[in-house]
């Protein structure tokens, strides 16, 4: 059984267009016969007919409308989408997410990973970054935040996937989700060695072609900006065969340095191969940027001047070569014919242009103050003085550092144990004691390490015999602290106390060290107030629990009301809730104190502003920084995105001056001054330049909001997904209501024969899944589900449902509508006027070299078509006064006819003269980086470069025969298949 299509006459007798099983068959109207549809067996409710079509778009992987909605638990924002629409609208998918720190390159990454995923085009995945993210677990635990568990590969773990690869032909299994840290991307990876007389280790010269990853994800990708070293060699080779890749950055861009050539043409060798073409790319953006700016403004005569920076931009060589055959020209050429008030076209006008910058598929970049001010910072710094007890042992601390000055000790141990002793001291003195104790007995471990500062050498020092004595003393002194007056600590109690008063009461406490918060915890305990402690070594589970408890109200006597917090131990946390922020020390580094205001400086926040305090001790050189730099260099006020590379030198000069006890105070505030100045002056410099650098790179500063409502379906809605998990536990449990709504939280009890029949289902659609069958074994079986990721955000075991959770995949197959079925529903709406309407709903998938499926609703009535998505969201089943037999179905087929006729002609014209000119060019590209790479191969003789050459023109080959391949499959298979789902006969009523 199938759909009519089409047909046309040869020699005088009809031949019809059928689809079914998946493809178009040729029949003549002897062969066929039509299927009168049985009212009874054919009729569908609401629910089912909702259901179904929430099904078809989980279940195809060419869909055009987003998955990746609440497929993590976290809050997301629209712009973090950005990077995802890209990546899948585009013809292969690579991208550069080029955002300032903070705006969620991580979350933008897992987002791209999960919408692949729900494509299912992911299942190898490959991350690279930098070896502190894989000792502090940054990305494993973040993954674990979207129901995803990595593995981290060590050295031993590396050379067996490798050999395996080479024995086997493809990449083990168990590592198919793996992290690797850069330190392993050595020579001997790429080239393998001789492994001391044993058998020869291979080296990733030897995969030819290289591992074939489904998805690589480079994070901090300016480490292989240099082409000389391994690390670009190795990266190129394991992105090379990839399938999707994902370089992250944070570095500002600019389309001046051989920096961003060497990121973009390893993202896309195939269509910037050299440094020329990288300069005919931004040729015709300048136009284009022209033709934007004309279209916005909306000026007398701005169609003329958008079309005559359009034909200056196809004037280019890029845009005569490539712009020209684009789709988005032709389209917006009859869009510059239309009614110059019309907004709506002048608004495509500008999207369209954007879309043909020829950066806008690779590069993706979001600025902090390009999505706006996430809510206003009142910092404020109340400043104490050393008591008198105090002060004897803090200049203990500032003689040590002199006699080791005087001494002329080297050694980086040593400069950072006295930075590390003397920052103690202003943060809290009475930590000094067992600071000094840890350290003399070596029990400081990496991650501790990690949080006192970005300078810690790779080992802990091991030998202080010239200082022990002094260190021991100073101990001793510090000790004998205890139980006396705290100025410090008093003003902390005054504030918090302060707070309680409040409706929100709960306030944030960020300090370097962790004796400073256990020092802190235990004075808090002795307050009334109900206090918490999270750092590097408290495990995740507990850090969630925690944060759970702190986002309590005031009233639950489960409650915490004062959270204290190092930096590591809050990555990944958010604390939207809560509008008080107190640094009782202050970093040095001014990306740390960035990330620690935005904690609760970010998209969320309940209240309208955020009180970030500062508590200073007078006199020491955490004071003078804070007032002479960063204060002025605003970092307390606002958030400096896109300088981290500036702040980062910012920092390390910091530490040399505040290091330096040779300097006089007066020198001191000199140097903090100049270096505040010259900083100040950098980060305008560059803010100035990242507008202009916009510009060539289609970096636009557009709200985001309306281009994500467009992508997303609303039977892909969190509404829609959980009715149809509703539907799939109701049917295992027949008799049952399920409360699975949103904003709740489902308990889902399985008795023995529903679990074991869940299980049974799970294998059969998704080949099983771990997790969920171990809590099916469980007697008795609960299953707690929901669609919010608030609710599940510190519960691991509540499954979020969404797109690509194993429920919802099962529940899609479940849910499969039958044959081509019929509905009779009624609605009340004022959307179009009340009356009987009938609607077929059809899927159409364009066959290109991105295929892609979407929904189309046809009806006697073109505001009906419009409407239809939320007409039958809201629908409920009909009285069956309308009968589905009633309807001109003939009418429908002749209007979906003609509009599939119209809409199919168009599509293969210009998908196959598109993928012609895609072909000749990838041809061209190959035979000139083909032989570049011959050329330089020819003037070397050391065997190692040699083979990596050869190696290198093997992977350069195949990798160019595969995309072409696949754009000449695209231009003949170009086509627009429709698959009729179910026709509906809807009765409108006015509200």
């Amino acid at each position: 059984m199938g759909v009519i299509t089409g047909s046309r006459e040869i020699g005088g007798v009809l031949r019809y267009d059928v689809f079914h099983d998946n493809r178009m068959h040729g029949y003549f109207g002897s062969q066929i016969e039509v299927v009168l549809p049985d009212s009874k067996e054919q009729m569908i409710s609401a629910v089912v007919l909702r259901a179904g079509l929430t099904s078809e778009l989980i279940r195809d992987k060419n869909t055009g409308y987003l998955h990746a909605r609440n497929v993590g638990r976290i809050d997301y924002e629209p712009y973090q989408f950005r990077p995802v629409l890209k990546i899948v609208q585009a013809d292969r998918p690579r991208i550069l997410i080029a955002d300032d720190v903070g705006v969620g390159k991580t979350i933008e990454a897992c987002l791209i990973l999960k919408e692949l995923q729900a494509r299912h085009r992911v299942r190898s995945v490959l991350i690279i970054c930098p070896k502190p993210l894989v000792v502090d677990e940054k990305w494993r635990n973040e993954l674990k935040r979207f129901d995803e568990d990595f593995v981290h590969l060590d050295g031993s773990d590396l050379r067996f996937c490798i050999e395996e690869a080479l024995r086997e032909g493809e990449w083990p299994a168990r590592f198919a989700k793996a992290i690797v840290p850069y330190s392993l991307l050595d020579e001997r990876l790429l080239v393998g060695n001789d492994a001391n007389g044993r058998l020869r280790q291979a080296g990733l010269v030897d995969l030819t072609p290289g591992p074939r990853f489904d998805l690589v994800i480079v994070d901090e990708a300016h480490h292989v900006r240099n082409r000389a070293t391994f690390a670009y060699q190795n990266v190129k080779r394991l992105t090379g065969s990839a399938e999707a890749v994902v370089l992250l950055s944070a570095t500002p861009l600019q389309t001046q340095s051989r920096d961003l050539f060497t990121l973009v043409n390893l993202l896309r060798d195939d269509l910037v191969p050299t440094e020329r073409d990288f300069a005919q790319m931004l040729e015709p953006n300048h136009y284009l940027y022209e033709a934007i700016e004309a279209a916005r403004g909306g000026q007398d005569g701005w169609q003329d001047e958008a079309q005559r920076a359009l034909d200056g931009a196809l004037s280019t060589t890029w845009g005569r070569a490539v712009t020209a055959v684009d789709l988005g020209v032709e389209l917006v050429r009859e869009l510059l014919t239309e009614d110059p008030g019309d907004a709506r076209a002048r608004v495509r006008v500008v999207r369209t242009l954007e879309e043909l910058n020829t950066f806008s598929s690779i590069v993706s970049r979001t600025r902090r103050r390009d999505i706006g001010t996430f809510t206003t910072r009142k910092p404020s710094a109340p400043v104490v003085s050393f008591t008198p007890e105090q002060e004897v042992v803090y200049n203990a601390v500032i003689d040590l550092g002199r006699r080791i000055v005087e001494l002329q000790t080297p050694g980086m141990p040593v400069a950072f144990l006295l930075s590390m002793l003397r920052r103690q001291a202003a943060s809290s003195i009475s930590g000094l004691a067992p600071l000094v104790e840890q350290v003399l007995e070596n029990r400081l471990d990496k991650v501790e390490f990690s949080e006192i500062g970005d300078d810690a050498p790779d080992d802990v020092p091991s030998s202080l015999s010239e200082f022990r004595a002094e260190i021991r003393a100073i101990g001793q002194l510090a000790e004998g602290l205890n139980g006396l007056p705290d100025p410090k600590v008093d003003v902390l109690r005054q504030l918090v106390t302060d707070k309680q008063a409040e409706e929100n009461n709960k306030v944030l406490v960020f300090s370097t060290f962790r004796h400073t918060l256990r020092y802190l915890q235990e004075k808090a305990s002795a307050w009334g107030v109900r206090v918490g402690v999270v750092h590097g070594a408290v495990p995740d589970e507990d850090r969630h629990s925690l944060r759970r408890r702190f986002k309590l109200p005031n009233s639950n006597p489960d409650a915490i009301d004062l959270m204290l917090c190092s930096e590591v131990g809050t990555e990944g946390l958010d604390y939207q809730f809560c509008n008080t922020l107190v640094n009782y020390d202050i970093p040095w580094n001014p990306m740390r104190i960035e990330q620690r205001i935005g904690r609760i400086d970010r998209r969320g926040q309940q209240s309208e502003s955020v009180a970030i305090i500062n508590i200073l001790t007078e006199g020491t050189v955490e004071a003078e920084i804070y007032d002479r730099c960063l204060l002025r260099i605003g970092v307390f006020h606002r958030a400096l995105g896109g300088s981290e590379r500036i702040l980062g030198d910012l920092t390390t000069e910091l530490r040399r001056i505040a290091d330096d006890l040779s300097l006089s105070d007066a020198d001191r505030e000199e140097r903090l001054r100049q270096i505040a100045d010259n900083e100040v002056a950098r980060i305008q410099e560059l803010e100035r330049l990242e507008d202009q650098q916009g510009v060539l790179l289609g970096l636009t500063t557009e709200s985001f909001e309306s281009r994500v409502a467009e992508a997303s379906s609303e039977w892909l809605s969190d509404e829609k997904i959980g009715d149809l998990v509703r539907a799939y536990l109701e049917a295992v449990l027949p008799g049952r209501r399920l409360a699975l709504r949103p904003g709740k939280v489902a308990v889902v009890r399985l008795d023995e024969d529903a679990a074991a029949r869940v299980s049974g289902d799970l294998h059969a659609a998704v080949g099983g899944d771990l997790r969920l069958e171990r809590q099916l074994r469980r007697k008795p079986a609960v299953l707690r589900v929901t669609t919010d990721p608030e609710l599940a955000a510190d519960e691991p075991d509540v499954e979020l449902l969404n797109a690509t959770h194993p429920l919802v995949l099962l529940a899609a197959q479940h849910a499969a509508l039958p044959g081509a079925p019929m509905a009779s529903l009624r609605v009340r709406s004022d959307v179009v006027p009340p009356g009987r309407y009938p609607i077929a709903v059809h899927a159409w998938t364009r066959l290109d070299a991105r295929d892609s499926l979407t929904l189309r609703y046809i009806s006697t009535d073109p505001a009906v078509e419009a409407a239809a998505d939320s007409l039958l969201a809201l629908a409920v089943d009909g009285d069956g006064s309308m009968a589905p037999h009633e309807l001109d179905v003939d009418a429908l087929e002749q209007r979906h006819q003609r509009e599939w006729k119209v809409a199919r002609e168009q599509h293969v014209t210009r998908a196959r003269a598109a993928g012609a000119q895609r072909v000749a060019s990838l041809r061209a590209q190959r035979d000139r980086q083909l032989r570049a790479i011959q050329e330089n191969a020819d003037k070397v003789s050391e065997p190692k470069i040699v083979k990596m050459r050869q190696s290198e023109l093997i992977s350069a080959r195949d990798r160019f025969d595969r995309l072409i391949a696949k754009h000449e499959r695209a231009v003949s298979g170009a086509d627009l298949i429709t698959r009729h789902l179910v026709t509906v006969a809807l009765e409108v009523e006015a509200p």
